[in-house]
Order: structure tokens, then sequence, then C-alpha cells
């Protein structure tokens, strides 16, 4: 996927890792600052060994660049460290970031418009009220969702579009952003997203991540199985996002 070989060529060579935790739900990677990936519920670190599935510790000898380079994997426990290996090497300059309210934004961009959201997110009820039409598009749809099959006729006549970043962990991102419609508004969030301006070359026009502030709070937040929004009430997580255009931003936020 161009996207991954973009992010990746821009990445420092040759720094370690330090630490790697693997939680149920969440991935941390600790090189130059602590990376975060969704774990797409493929099981924990200590019952992954005894699976086939993943020994971290094999993995701690790699450099932050290689391990990357799994993020290119079919398999998920390995694509989702390579890209919390990605977000553990990338720079951050907090002068660059907006203290975006992704929700918020989704929900005044989406007012009176089709808007699709790729995967599930807590918001989701409030912008069905304020949209014209909500069509929330799953890999695995729950009730009242849209399959893949209907999101590829959805996406087109889509004003908004919000897509979660585990999209790069199952490599969908790239046919997703073929069928999104060039006017239309692309927000690419959720705590795996790589903080990085490279996504503003392939179409995104709003990325919104997470910055891990304390390393060890997190990572016993991993190692204890919580979910994001319980991850980031413990603290040690502030979000981020970066706007390609920022008048566009305003515009919307009024």
């Amino acid at each position: 996927m161009k996207i991954l070989t973009d992010i990746i060529s821009s990445l420092e060579k040759g720094i370690g890792i330090k630490e790697i935790c693997r939680g149920p739900l969440w991935t941390g990677v600790v090189s130059r600052r602590c990376g975060l990936a969704s774990a797409l519920h493929e099981g924990d670190c200590s019952t992954a060994a005894g699976k086939g599935m993943l020994d971290p510790g094999a993995f701690l000898n790699m450099t932050a660049d290689d391990m990357a380079e799994l993020s290119f994997s079919e398999k998920i426990p390995e694509a989702s460290l390579g890209l919390a290996a990605i977000n553990s090497l990338i720079k951050l300059n907090e002068d660059d970031f907006e203290e975006v309210n992704a929700s918020e934004f989704i929900l005044k961009a989406g007012k009176g418009k089709n808007v699709s959201i790729i995967g599930h997110f807590p918001f989701v009820d409030e912008i069905r009220e304020e949209a014209r039409n909500l069509w929330v598009i799953e890999k695995r749809p729950r009730e009242g969702d849209c399959t893949e099959d209907e999101g590829n006729k959805l996406l087109p006549e889509s004003d908004v579009i919000a897509i979660s970043s585990t999209t790069l962990i199952n490599h969908t991102l790239s046919s997703i952003l073929e069928l999104c419609p060039p006017s239309s508004v692309k927000i690419l969030l959720g705590p795996t997203t790589p903080m990085t301006e490279i996504f503003f070359d392939h179409g995104i026009d709003i990325i919104s991540g997470s910055y891990v502030t304390d390393i060890p709070l997190v990572l016993e937040s991993i190692g204890m199985g919580i979910g994001f929004s319980a991850m980031k009430k413990r603290g040690g997580i502030r979000l981020l996002s970066l706007v390609k255009d920022r008048e566009m931003y305003k515009k919307i936020m009024g």
C-alpha cells in the first residue's frame, strides 16, 4: 500500500525498540516515543505465543523502522505491531497540531449532508440526529450497519467521510479512498493514526490521533485490557489533529 510505503520511507532509521506491550485491545511500542495501534481483538501477549500467533519478545532486537515494515503483513498481530512502531517513530511538533474535537467537527460538517463512518465510534448516534443520511460501514456489520458491498455504493454519494485508522491494519484504506468523491471532506481518526502530513498527499483532509504523555501509565492500561475511552480517562494520552486546510476548518467550526 503506497500510503504505508510513503510513511515508512520518511521515518528515521536505526532507532532501537525499548519495550513492547500487547494487550487484548491495544498494542504499544516504545522507541523514540510510545506508539499505539489497535490489536483488533486478536488476543493478549500472555496467550499469543501459546496460540502460535505472536511472541512480542521475539521482536525486541529489531529496530523500530524494521518493525514498521510489519505493517504490510497480512497477519493482524504483526500489522498492529508495525503500525505501533510507525507511531513510535513519528516526530511530533505540538505547534503544528490543533486541539480538534473530531466528533464535533463531523457533527458540524455533516449537518444536513450525507455522512459515512467506517468503523464504530461512540458519537454515531449524535451524528445521526444532524445528518441527512448517516451510513455506518463495517466489515462485521451490526444491526443497522451497512456491509462493505453496500458501502462501496454509498461512499461516492457521501459529503463527509470519517475513516477508522484500523483500515491501515487491515489494508483497506487505499480502496476506500478510491471511492470517496474528491469534493468530500475526509477524516482519518483513532489512536492508531500516524500523525503525519503525508496523508494530505493521499486525499485526507484531517487526521486525528493520540499522543502518549505518560508511557508507564499507558502501558499499564494496555495490559489491563481496557478500552480507549477508559484508558484516556486514566490519563497519559492527549488527542491531537492535523488539519490540511485550516481556513476550511475554521469556517465549519464557526
